[in-house]
C-alpha cells in the first residue's frame, strides 16, 4: 500500500508552520491595494463580458424576402389636385402600372398641408367616355359665358348651375364644344331660364378667367362642375360643396344628365341629392369636386428589385393640362423601403442605433419647392440608391435575425423640360448588402480571465510583499550594526 507520506510528497501547496509566519503593516497595506486592484480588474472584465461586440461586413445580397420590395410614402403636393393626381410605377423589365389606387389614399389639403375633409375618392371611370360629333356646327351657342363678375350672381340665382371650364387650345374642350352647345340649346328650349328658371348651363374660358378657374381648382380641361343652390353655404373648412361630372360627353348623355338633375326640384327645391335616377352610368360618373387645389398622397406600392421609377403626376385620358401652370412642389413626410421596424424591437436594440446609419428615412420632412417662374415646366427628380442592412445576433450557437431594413442615399434636382412636369423617384437597389453581426463573449472565457486576474494579482502582490519585507529587514539590520 501507498503510505501517507508518499501521498503528501505530491502536495503542490506546502504549508508553513504558523509559528514561522508573521503579519506586517506593509503586508496589510499591500494586501488592501491588491484587493482593490482585483475588484477593479474584475469589474472591467465583467463589463467587457456584458458588452456585445459587433462586426460589419459587405456581402452579396442574399435576401430571403422575395423579388418584390415594399415602398411606403406620404407626400403632400400643395398645387396638385387630387382630381387628377396619379401614382405610376415602371421599371427596366417593362413593368408599367398607371394610376395605382388599390393601396393609395388621397386627401385634399389646404395651403398649410392640413386635410380639408375625408378621403378623396377618385376611382377611374369604368367606361370609355363617349363624345358627340366632332364637327363644330354653325349654330347659336346655348351656354352662357361666365366671368368673375357674374359667376356668383348666376350661382346664387339658379338651383342648378352646370359649368364647362375649358381652354380654347385644348383638344378635348374642342371635342366637347358642339355637344355642349347643342345640349345647352335643348335645355334652354325645354326649361326656359325666365319661365322655368331651374337650370342654367354656362362656360368659363380659363385662359381669360384664370383667377376664376384657380378659385374653383381647375387643373384639367374641360372640367364640368355642378353647382347646386343651397350647397353654396360654406362648411367647416370654408369651401363650397359641388360635384364633378365625368360621364359621357355626347349630346344625349348631357341632356339626360341635366334633366335628371332638375327632376327633384319641383318636389323639394332645396334637395341636394339626385333621386329617382335610373341611369347607373350617370351615378358612377359623378364624383365630388376637389375642395382645394392641393393633395396629400399616402400609401405603398410593391416594386420589383430592379431599377425603376415611382412617378406622381397629373393624368387623365380625357383632359388636357397646361404644362406652364403645373407646379409639382411637394413635401415628403415619409419615404421608406421594406417593412417598418417594430417600435418594440427598436426599443430593445437601442444599442445598435450607432451601427445602423440612420438613413432609412433620409428624405423624411424634406421640402422640394419650385421657385421658378410660371412656364418653367419643372420636373423634380429624386435618385435613390438602396442598400439592405441586416443585424444578426448569435446566441447559444444559433443565429437569429434581429433587424432587417433598407437604407438609402438620395440626390434631388429640379429639371426643366417641355413635357408635363412630374415628381419622379428613381430607385436602384444595390446588389450588395451590409451585414452587422453581434458576437457575444463565452462564459468559459470570462471565468478563465477572472481566475487569471485573481491568481495573477495575488502572486504578484506576494512577490512584492516578500521583496518589501526582506528589504525592510535588511535596512533594520544595517541600522542596528551601525549602532554597535
Amino acid at each position: 500500500m501507498v503510505s501517507t507520506s508518499k501521498i503528501k510528497s505530491v502536495d503542490f501547496y506546502r504549508k508553513i508552520p504558523r509559528d514561522l509566519t508573521e503579519a506586517s503593516l506593509s503586508g496589510a497595506g499591500l494586501s488592501i491595494v491588491a484587493a482593490l486592484f482585483m475588484m477593479f480588474l474584475f469589474g472591467m472584465e465583467l463589463n467587457n463580458y456584458l458588452t456585445i461586440s459587433t462586426s460589419t461586413s459587405v456581402i452579396v445580397d442574399k435576401s430571403s424576402d422575395g423579388d418584390f420590395l415594399r415602398m411606403d410614402f406620404n407626400v403632400s403636393f400643395p398645387a396638385l389636385s387630387c382630381e387628377f393626381a396619379s401614382v405610376d410605377v415602371s421599371d427596366v423589365l417593362g413593368t408599367n402600372r398607371l394610376n395605382i389606387t388599390k393601396t393609395i389614399r388621397k386627401f385634399s389639403i389646404d395651403a398649410d398641408l392640413k386635410p380639408t375633409g375625408s378621403e378623396f375618392h377618385s376611382g377611374p371611370v369604368s367606361h370609355a367616355i363617349k363624345h358627340g360629333d366632332e364637327v363644330d356646327e354653325e349654330s347659336v351657342e346655348g351656354s352662357v359665358p361666365l366671368t368673375s363678375q357674374n359667376f356668383d350672381k348666376f350661382a346664387h340665382h339658379f338651383p342648378i348651375l352646370v359649368v364647362n371650364f375649358y381652354a380654347p387650345w385644348c383638344y378635348w374642350s374642342n371635342r366637347l364644344k358642339p355637344s355642349w352647345e347643342k345640349a345647352a340649346n335643348i335645355i334652354r328650349e325645354r326649361y326656359d331660364t325666365e319661365v322655368d328658371g331651374r337650370i342654367l348651363l354656362g362656360k368659363v374660358d380659363c385662359t381669360a378667367e384664370a383667377e376664376l378657374c384657380r378659385r374653383n381648382h381647375i387643373q384639367g380641361y374641360p372640367s364640368i362642375r355642378i353647382f347646386r343652390k343651397g350647397s353654396d353655404v360654406r362648411d367647416d373648412h370654408g369651401h363650397h360643396d359641388h360635384e364633378s361630372y365625368y360621364g359621357d360627353r355626347d349630346t344625349d348623355s348631357l341632356v339626360k344628365t341635366m334633366e335628371g338633375l332638375i327632376a327633384p326640384i319641383p318636389v323639394e327645391s332645396q334637395k341636394l341629392a339626385l333621386e329617382n335616377e335610373s341611369d347607373n352610368k350617370t351615378d358612377i360618373a359623378k364624383r365630388p369636386a376637389p375642395r382645394t387645389g392641393g393633395c396629400r398622397i399616402e400609401g405603398y406600392v410593391r416594386v420589383k428589385k430592379v431599377p425603376g421609377n415611382l412617378i406622381i403626376s397629373a393624368r387623365s385620358g380625357t383632359h388636357s393640362f397646361d404644362a406652364s401652370q403645373m407646379n409639382l412642389s411637394h413635401v415628403i413626410s415619409q419615404l421608406s423601403f421594406g417593412m417598418r421596424i417594430n417600435p418594440r424591437v427598436m426599443s430593445d436594440v437601442k444599442r445598435l442605433i450607432p451601427y445602423l446609419g440612420g438613413s432609412h428615412d433620409r428624405l423624411n420632412g424634406r421640402e422640394f419647392i419650385n421657385h421658378h417662374d410660371v412656364g418653367a415646366n419643372v420636373t423634380i427628380e429624386h435618385y435613390l440608391q438602396i442598400v439592405k442592412t441586416e443585424v444578426i445576433t448569435r446566441r447559444s450557437s444559433h443565429e437569429h435575425k434581429l433587424i432587417e431594413e433598407y437604407e438609402y442615399t438620395a440626390h434631388s434636382s429640379l429639371v426643366q423640360s417641355l413635357d408635363i412636369p412630374v415628381a419622379k423617384f428613381h430607385f436602384e437597389l444595390s446588389p450588395m448588402q451590409v451585414l452587422i453581426t453581434e458576437n457575444p463573449k463565452s462564459f468559459s472565457h470570462f471565468i478563465t480571465n477572472v481566475c487569471a486576474i485573481i491568481g495573477g494579482v495575488f502572486t504578484v502582490a506576494g512577490i512584492l510583499d516578500s521583496i518589501l519585507h526582506n528589504t525592510i529587514k535588511f535596512i533594520k539590520k544595517v541600522e542596528l550594526g551601525k549602532n554597535f
